[in-house]
């Protein structure tokens, strides 16, 4: 894991050579990722572990290409896209019966998502599940009715995007001014009784402190175990039709998957359904598991 990966340089030429460079790296049969998740998970191999993230980079640059309307280097993109691919081969399980692609990509978009939060602004964007998905699809919503104006939306406009992102109207309204440009944080400001100073004195803090943080990537980290745990309890039908229906920022229609399989749209649902009651039963199997040693210790006290 500690060998060198390939780096985009700036300028589309160099988002070029790199995919070029990527494409070199050979795609993995399952049996050989098998072979390689369980030297690694076995004996730490370090180079198995390398060639499981080399073998993958085309799928984060695939993702990382999804967020290149937010202005940031799109080579810092990638770089924390391979991150989270790391992340995903090292707590990868080749026992649990998916590729590690399935598992890999939550971990990329994760990773590629907390920095577009942090790099957005420094005033604080808001870490709800809510917010964080109005903040990544607002653009999309925006260009779906047509509201191209960079200054507020109409009415009509605030409350559609509202009920198809399923969020309040007023966050609506305070993203897209967000999202329409940051302040200067040295911009001069008044206060009462004739105080002055920059606005970024005037910014509160509210950030979570090392602890809270530790404890939120604990339990987010749980959760992502717990679903690709659960994920495994799936058909590969039923996988891509859960992906498809209920991970994705934009889920794909029935009629779509039903062309794709050859099946009814009727049919297409009841996969879905059934799907999702095996995973919600195998999450609580899970979750009620990992409380178990939680019980256990308050007994004992």
């Amino acid at each position: 894991m500690a060998q060198t990966l390939p780096s985009v340089t700036q300028g589309d030429y160099g988002l070029s050579r790199y995919m070029q460079e990527i494409r070199k790296f050979p795609m993995l049969e399952p049996d050989e990722e098998y072979m390689l998740a369980k030297r690694y998970a076995e004996y730490e191999d370090k180079d198995a572990a390398h060639k499981m993230v080399t073998s993958h980079l085309r799928l984060v640059a695939k993702i990382a290409m999804g967020y290149r309307g937010y202005g940031l280097p799109i080579g810092e993109v990638v770089s924390e896209g391979n991150v989270g691919l790391m992340q995903a081969v090292k707590k990868f399980d080749p026992e649990r019966g998916f590729r590690l692609a399935t598992y890999a990509m939550w971990w990329i978009r994760a990773s590629i998502q907390e920095y577009v939060l942090r790099s957005w602004s420094l005033v604080k964007m808001g870490t709800t599940a809510n917010q964080k998905r109005l903040f990544f699809n607002l653009r999309k919503a925006k260009s779906k009715i047509q509201a191209l104006n960079d200054g507020d939306l109409k009415p009509e406009e605030i409350t559609e995007i509202a009920t198809q992102l399923g969020v309040r109207e007023d966050e609506v309204v305070s993203m897209n001014r967000r999202l329409g440009g940051d302040a200067s944080l040295n911009a001069p400001i008044k206060a009462a009784e004739g105080e002055s100073g920059e606005w970024q004195d005037w910014l509160v803090d509210e950030t979570d402190n090392a602890e809270q943080i530790l404890v939120k990537q604990d339990e987010l980290d749980a959760r992502r175990e717990m679903l690709a745990g659960a994920m495994s309890e799936l058909t590969e039908r039923e996988q891509r039709i859960f992906m498809a229906r209920r991970l994705e920022d934009s889920p794909i229609t029935l009629e779509e998957l039903s062309g794709e399989f050859d099946i009814s749209r009727e049919r297409v649902r009841q996969i879905e359904v059934r799907a999702f009651e095996k995973v919600q039963k195998a999450m609580k199997a899970a979750a009620k598991e990992l409380a178990k040693p939680t019980a256990q210790l308050e007994h004992v006290s």
